[in-house]
């Protein structure tokens, strides 16, 4: 389960998941400046861990092959 393969695609898939958190955060403020950094930070972070938590269950781009050589 742990191999080379599983932790690129759980690891790509928790950057994505990073990103889109982020986005998100950071869009529901009006402005930039009024953004709590702190608070991104936090949410991205837990959102990565559970990005990585949830491909524990398993990650069909590696069960099924992603088609790619690593």
């Amino acid at each position: 389960m742990f191999t080379k393969e599983w932790l690129r695609a759980a690891t790509i898939r928790a950057i994505k998941t990073a990103a889109q958190t982020a986005i998100a955060t950071i869009g529901t403020t009006a402005v930039i400046y009024d953004v709590d950094w702190r608070l991104v930070g936090s949410t991205v972070a837990l959102a990565t861990l559970l990005s990585y938590l949830t491909s524990l269950a398993g990650l069909p781009e590696v069960e099924k092959g992603s088609g790619e050589d690593a």
